[in-house]
């Protein structure tokens, strides 16, 4: 089937799609975060903030693990879906292939760091839960790979959905087991997998309906020379994946490593709430990417795509965010979260060039450029490593948050940077 049945390309149509896509996805996120708040609002009531700061850890490592054993797979399927190579005969087969090698290989990888992983970051729970939590390396994958490729295939309904699910499905789940008497480690692990089980079902069934609608399928014979062009792509933006999420989530580790998990749970609060300023740009981020693959130029001349509108927004959205956090964050998680009020404004400070940066982290990956993104991302890691070290010591979560500002601000300037230079375009 051609690819322009999915998407018309006349520009007045594709700007409307391209600004209906962004709020559908931010909407998707928003619902996702406020799932998130209330895990972690229940938690913290119900297990404290030494079992917020284990969640987080159970979200973040094997999630990363699973990353690493594919070769940036969830990463790489919005460039080979949408773009040139959407209708190779080995598409299918091989991004299955590779997705299901790569959760064996990263849950054994886990089981491997298992005792390293208990006794470094998350020596509160135990051994069993620890190697429980390598199951989630299998389960996350589905979800992160499924959800790319809908949005590559042209349904940004289907991929939202997966979006806020993969949240939202976590507070019943939750509070299910909860009510079966589940607590501590073990609930939140048997959590995590039961709502990665649910969503992965209907990302995959979807998947699978869209692509026998295109004339093909997911079963049949992997293409090894395709799946090294895969690898080989992945792992370019790969590495800027992994230095994305640690200057994301280095924070976590290296606080929880010095400090503990009650600084780790305090920290978490102030950069989930700052962290919804991050949601204008990974949905511009998540819609452009496809678009650029599939060379549609003309989504790009949308108004609100011009660098100084876009700066406007987000220094809007951060002073919002930054003001409100003092009256907000105590009064949804307590007076043992106050600590977390300034550190939730530094890192708002550090995000005002999300939405601009989105763009451009978008323009980089469509284009082929995932080497150039990763070489970006990895300006900003430097900056959080440095940083965190100096910092996290002597300051605890607020230097986390100054160590996080600093790194946005880096990364952002210098994904605007690249992709004005790279595309010819002027604020």
């Amino acid at each position: 089937m051609s690819r322009t049945r999915t998407l018309d390309v006349r520009p007045g149509v594709l700007r409307g799609e391209t600004a209906r896509s962004v709020l559908g996805n931010v909407g998707a996120r928003v619902v996702a975060l406020l799932s998130v708040a209330v895990v972690t609002v229940l938690v913290a009531r119900v297990g404290g903030a030494g079992d917020v700061g284990l969640l987080a850890l159970m979200r973040v490592l094997p999630g990363l693990v699973g990353v690493v054993a594919t070769c940036g797979l969830p990463g790489a399927m919005g460039f080979f879906v949408a773009g040139a190579d959407s209708d190779h005969p080995g598409l299918w087969p091989t991004t299955t292939a590779l997705m299901l090698v790569g959760g064996a290989l990263g849950t054994g990888g886990w089981l491997l760091l298992a005792p390293l992983v208990h006794d470094r970051l998350m020596a509160t729970t135990t051994s069993f839960v620890v190697i429980a939590t390598g199951a989630t390396v299998a389960t996350q994958l589905p979800v992160s790979v499924g959800k790319s490729c809908l949005q590559a295939l042209g349904d940004s309904r289907g991929s939202n959905v997966v979006t806020a699910a993969e949240e939202a499905v976590f507070v019943p789940a939750f509070l299910g087991l909860w009510g079966l008497g589940l607590s501590g480690g073990p609930l939140l692990v048997a959590a995590l997998l039961l709502a990665d089980l649910v969503v992965a079902a209907y990302a995959w069934a979807r998947v699978a309906r869209r692509v026998r609608e295109r004339g093909g399928r997911l079963a049949g014979r992997p293409d090894l020379r395709f799946a090294r062009r895969m690898a080989a792509f992945g792992a370019r933006s790969q590495v800027g994946g992994i230095l994305n999420l640690l200057n994301l989530r280095l924070d976590v580790v290296v606080l929880g490593a010095l400090t503990g998990p009650a600084q780790v749970g305090v920290y978490v609060v102030a950069s989930k709430y700052a962290e919804l300023l991050r949601l204008p740009g990974l949905a511009l981020t998540w819609v452009t990417y496809p678009r650029f693959a599939s060379r549609r130029g003309a989504a790009w001349e949308h108004p609100w795509l011009r660098v100084g509108r876009l700066l406007a927004l987000g220094v809007m959205s951060a002073a919002l965010v930054a003001a409100s956090a003092a009256v907000l964050l105590p009064l949804a998680y307590g007076e043992l979260f106050r600590d977390a009020v300034w550190p939730a404004v530094w890192i708002s400070l550090g995000l005002v060039l999300e939405p601009a940066a989105g763009v451009g982290s978008g323009y980089l990956l469509g284009a082929g450029r995932p080497g150039l993104s990763s070489l970006v991302l990895g300006g900003g890691f430097v900056v959080t490593l440095v940083l965190d070290l100096v910092l996290i010591p002597r300051h605890g979560s607020l230097g986390a948050a100054w160590a996080s500002a600093v790194a946005y601000l880096v990364t952002d300037v210098l994904l605007v940077a690249a992709w004005r230079r790279l595309s010819g375009r002027q604020a």
